[in-house]
Formats: structure tokens, C-alpha cells, sequence
């Protein structure tokens, strides 16, 4: 399972070992260990740059998922699931003001943006409540230090 994590504008402290770590729990925690993700980390400027030119959003944002699951060319190689995009001063504004760890924000991002890429979205209630399940389940699954091997 290969995960690509870069950092552009940065460096931005987000230790990549340990965002490796929970990416990999994260995989495996969706049945996808044969799974390729790319990672970028960030700053506002570039993630309002991607918003505005593929979303027609000019302001910055949190996460954005681009998924190579889809479109004309979507079935060509299916383990390679996508990018994400993570504003990293975003993710630490965030992680003040809920008293989190800037690590476990951006792990928070990521598991929403991973959810993307696999098909989940929030356009509805209905969706709304199933995003935010699986988003519990795979964050307790990228926190937990055991071994993926000894789990369930």
C-alpha cells in the first residue's frame, strides 16, 4: 500500500512517520491495504488556489479529495484511490480551537478526504450521519496504537 505524503509551502511540523502510521490503519481499516494515496500537506494560499479552480470556491479550505476512481479514465488502475489535500494552518486553527493535536486534526482531515475518495459523501441528512459514522470508526481505527496485525 503505498502512500505518497509531500509537503509543499511548508515545512509545516506535522511528523509524516506517524500521519504514515495512521494512514496505513486507515487503509486497512476500509479493506483497501492494496490502496495507493497521495498526501499533500499544504498551506492556505495553495489549498484556496485548488478551491477555486475546481470547485469555483476562492477561499481557502480544510481538505480537498481528488479521487482517480472516477471519471472517463476511473476503472484504468483501481488501487490508486487519489489525493488528498490538507491546509495544514487550517488544520492547526481547527486544532486549537477543539483542543486537539495538530497530528490527530490532520488525521481527522484525512479520514474525511479518504471517505471521499471511496465514495462517500455528505449531500444529504442520510449521508451526513453515515459520513460521520464511518469518520468515528475509522479515527478510533488511525488512534489505535495496537498493531493492525492483532486486531480483530
Amino acid at each position: 500500500m503505498p502512500i505518497l505524503i509531500r509537503s509543499q509551502r511548508g515545512p509545516h511540523d506535522i511528523p509524516v512517520g506517524p500521519l504514515r502510521t495512521r494512514a496505513r490503519r486507515l487503509l486497512h481499516a476500509i479493506g483497501r491495504t492494496d490502496g495507493e494515496l497521495s498526501i499533500l500537506l499544504v498551506d492556505d494560499s495553495i489549498i484556496q488556489s485548488l478551491n477555486a479552480t475546481y470547485r469555483g470556491k476562492d477561499q481557502p479550505t480544510d481538505v480537498l479529495s481528488f479521487a482517480m476512481g472516477e471519471g472517463e479514465f476511473g476503472d484504468l488502475n483501481p488501487a490508486v484511490l487519489g489525493d488528498v489535500v490538507i491546509s495544514v494552518p487550517t488544520a492547526r486553527r481547527q486544532a486549537s480551537r477543539s483542543r486537539r493535536e495538530p497530528l490527530d486534526q490532520v488525521t481527522f482531515l484525512l479520514t474525511h478526504g479518504l471517505l471521499h475518495l471511496v465514495g462517500y459523501d455528505h449531500q444529504t441528512d442520510e449521508q451526513e450521519r453515515e459520513m460521520k459514522r464511518e469518520t468515528k470508526r475509522l479515527m478510533r481505527e488511525a488512534l489505535d496504537a495496537r498493531p493492525i496485525t492483532s486486531r480483530r
